[in-house]
């Protein structure tokens, strides 16, 4: 892992403005109701574009299948077009959901991606499906779902030794080579980067958190969706930490949901229709993320309004003044050594205008024009 142990700057972010960590942003190419995929698309390289600008430290895109409402189930492919508009800001997957791929391509995909972005690409893996049974089984070909996320650390090392180029003589995968990747530099002739992606684990329990430990990798977790385990599952990766080549310390980010307007009503608008979304695909009724006006509408049985309450109370929205206490008050309790916003709202121009509030409350640096 000779390679990685230069990694140790790109997984530590960078505190800019008065924020207390580094601040990134967590994008799933939601399509709202109304809208098309190729928008949602576009929304996202301007989100990174924007981020970029202000001064925020990476972002990421997140897989998911059999959505209608979130167009991201090829990170590496947005990524793609993300490096083409953007020139420092770090891209990564939050994440590449490992037992879905076989380790050869993902290894094969982020060194293509790292050839395209030399130095700024992060590779978040996590074994979930990112989706129902039925359509990670048609995702893997196999009905063993359980299996194949118990094999995770298999699979794990696999493609960390695809990464590197180093399985030992003897191994059936020694001839192999992940292109582009380090086989470039060691034929004739032959020039490689020094740079290869770091490799992150992310989670919603306490699995992966103890693996990144185990294992001295850094750590993502999903507050933004499993907020009741974020404490305990980032002690739990603090406690079983093992000081490697790649960290000599825990290094743990969350991604947490919040979103900035003007005005409180506003804010709590535009979140609903993200909370509705959720309600809908929670209830076996996937589709578009609703607009303002269509969650403002909407008939809430008593059982909905309280699932709709549950998931916002988990949610960081309002003014930019308040979305910022929010998030300090979050990274102070969490211990997070850096914050991951995401925001699932049905207009891109409001996404986008919540993204440069909250950059504007920590006084992240002005765009240049």
């Amino acid at each position: 892992m000779a390679d990685e142990r230069q990694n140790g700057d790109e997984i530590r972010g960078t505190v800019r403005g008065t924020a207390p960590v580094p601040l990134s942003v967590l994008d799933l190419a939601t399509v709202g109701s109304g809208l098309t995929a190729t928008q949602a698309l576009r929304t996202s390289a301007a989100l990174a574009r924007l981020a970029e600008a202000r001064g925020f430290q990476r972002f990421w895109v997140a897989e998911h299948h059999s959505m209608p409402g979130v167009a991201s189930s090829s990170p590496a492919v947005i990524l793609a077009n993300i490096a083409a508009h953007t020139d420092t800001i770090r891209l990564g997957s939050g994440g590449v959901m490992l037992p879905n791929h076989a380790p050869l391509v993902i290894a094969e995909q982020f060194g293509t991606l790292e050839a395209l972005a030399p130095g700024r690409v992060d590779l978040g893996l996590g074994r979930a499906p990112g989706t129902d049974g039925a359509t990670a089984a048609a995702l893997r070909r196999s009905d063993a779902l359980r299996e194949a996320a118990d094999d995770f650390p298999r699979q794990l090392a696999e493609l960390i030794r695809f990464l590197d180029d180093d399985f030992p003589d003897g191994h059936p995968y020694r001839r192999i080579h992940a292109v582009p990747g380090p086989v470039q530099g060691g034929v004739a002739g032959g020039v490689q980067s020094p740079h290869r992606p770091p490799v992150w684990l992310l989670g919603s329990s306490g699995f992966s958190a103890r693996l990144a430990g185990e294992l001295g990798l850094p750590f993502a977790f999903a507050h933004h969706f499993s907020a009741r385990n974020t404490v305990p599952a980032l002690e739990l990766y603090r406690e079983t930490f093992r000081p490697s080549a790649v960290l000599d310390r825990p290094y743990a980010l969350i991604g947490v949901q919040a979103f900035a307007a003007e005005e409180e009503k506003e804010a709590r608008r535009q979140v609903l229709t993200g909370a509705l979304a959720m309600l809908r695909l929670r209830t076996g009724r996937p589709g578009l993320v609703p607009t303002p006006e269509e969650a403002d509408g909407y008939p809430f049985s008593p059982m909905e309004r309280e699932f709709v309450d549950s998931w916002l109370a988990d949610v960081e929205y309002g003014t930019p003044e308040t979305v910022r206490e929010g998030l300090n008050e979050l990274r102070k309790r969490t211990g997070a050594d850096e914050l991951m916003i995401t925001s699932n709202a049905h207009g891109g121009d409001a996404r986008l205008r919540s993204l440069e509030l909250i950059a504007d409350a920590y006084e992240l640096p002005a765009a240049r024009g």
